[in-house]
């Protein structure tokens, strides 16, 4: 009988008291106890968050590191690439006759000859 009561409690809510329980169900999840209830999941989503700020800080952090890298490794690949190219200028046989012409040395105007060691010992 009381199933029958409810049922026709149900059929006689207007549109207003429907929202007003909704509401109230809205209110009654929010509600202090119910709070108390979820602290272990609220607790778990807060650690989540913590967790994703700490890494986004750390993800920052390192893209400035390798960006400051970058700069370094740029700057230091064109020094080498200066001084690969001064090598080579320096290594060019016009560049090390004058380099040694001024220590007094002069190039050969004779072609080089072998000496062996068979017309030493006669």
């Amino acid at each position: 009988m009381s199933s029958s009561n409810n049922d026709t409690q149900e059929q006689k809510l207007t549109p207003a008291q429907h929202v007003r329980n909704d509401w109230r169900a809205v209110v009654d999840k929010l509600s202090y106890r119910a709070i108390v209830k979820n602290i272990p999941f609220l607790a778990f989503v807060a650690f989540l968050c913590m967790l994703y700020i700490n890494n986004n800080h750390h993800a920052v952090e390192m893209q400035r590191e390798l960006n400051s890298e970058k700069k370094v490794l740029k700057e230091l690949r064109w020094k080498y690439m200066d001084i690969k190219s001064q090598l080579l200028y320096t290594k060019m046989e016009t560049q090390v006759i004058r380099n040694a012409a001024s220590l007094g040395l002069k190039p050969l105007t004779l072609p080089a000859y072998k000496i062996d060691a068979d017309s030493i010992s006669k």
